[in-house]
């Protein structure tokens, strides 16, 4: 048995929790990849995955040995490679999540200057607007808004996304422009959740010693960025959110900005990523180029 490649087998079931789906990733018949794991569970003598009709999920032991696989993995690529000076020999998958309109407007419109320097890099990216689970869908970094709530990640802080409350002219014409949190009465909000049937937030403001929350009516509930901000054009409502997310709009007019001195908290970005003693130099090449971009969208 080659343990390595049972090793990144095992890893590929276990990030998409599914034997199917990981022979068809990695172009493997399905019953390579069980006999694989079922030997690598015999080596370690401990059950790595609890099977069902449904899903394949971690076991404990799973979870611990999965971890401790990425780290003999990333060892072994700085073996490989810590000969190497020419940065473009710098080879392998990387994969991260962003939100959609980071990703559209920002991070993939670059992406052809870091693979013109390393082309035998391949990039997975994921575009959501959901709190991924980094562990268990084997992300190398994502960059979130918020703060990081799982245990065993690192954090770069990025920066600050200042708020800004808006909405469309016609919606505007129609319910009248607020100037005071008074105003507000007879107002809509959007209101923007990861799931539908969650709580959703709402409308936020500084009253000079802290954050609070004041309730609005909704016209439209949405779980998605794209959709937050198309409610907001065609008039159901005021949104908030980061300015560079409607820049376009407001330098166009289609959304006016609102209530500057009624803005919900900064939101803190961060570029997240799993703990790792050794990180791959891939990666770390990947994050050290994004950094300094992120950072310029948000100046």
């Amino acid at each position: 048995m080659d343990r390595i490649a049972a090793m990144r087998i095992f890893m590929r079931v276990a990030e998409l929790q599914s034997f199917t789906q990981a022979a068809d990733s990695l172009n493997l018949p399905k019953a390579t990849v069980s006999t694989s794991v079922q030997q690598l569970e015999v080596l370690v003598n401990a059950k790595l995955l609890h099977r069902t009709t449904r899903r394949v999920q971690l076991t404990p032991e799973g979870t611990s040995f999965y971890e401790r696989c990425q780290d003999l993995l990333s060892d072994l690529e700085e073996a490989e490679s810590m000969f190497r000076t020419d940065s473009a020999q710098l080879r392998g998958k990387i994969r991260v999540d962003m939100t959609v309109p980071m990703a559209r407007h920002l991070i993939i419109p670059r992406l052809p200057e870091f693979l013109a320097t390393h082309p035998d890099i391949e990039i997975e990216l994921s575009s959501t607007d959901r709190r991924v689970d980094l562990i268990r869908e084997g992300m190398d970094c994502v960059i979130r808004v918020g703060k990081a709530l799982e245990p065993g990640v690192m954090e770069r802080e990025l920066g600050q996304m200042t708020t800004v409350n808006c909405a469309s002219p016609a919606y505007l014409a129609q319910y009248g422009t607020p100037h005071t949190l008074a105003d507000l009465k007879g107002h809509y909000l959007i209101h923007y959740v990861q799931y539908l049937g969650a709580r959703p937030e709402s409308f936020e403001y500084f009253d000079g010693e802290k954050y609070r929350e004041l309730k609005l009516p909704s016209m439209i509930t949405v779980n998605n960025i794209d959709a937050y901000q198309a409610a907001c054009v065609a008039g159901l409502g005021i949104i908030q959110c980061p300015v560079q997310g409607v820049r376009s709009h407001l330098d166009s007019g289609t959304l006016v900005a609102i209530l500057p001195d009624l803005c919900a908290e900064p939101m803190p970005l961060k570029l997240v990523y799993p703990y790792r003693r050794r990180q791959a130099k891939r990666v770390r090449a990947f994050m050290d180029w994004l950094e300094p971009i992120v950072k310029g969208y948000l100046a």
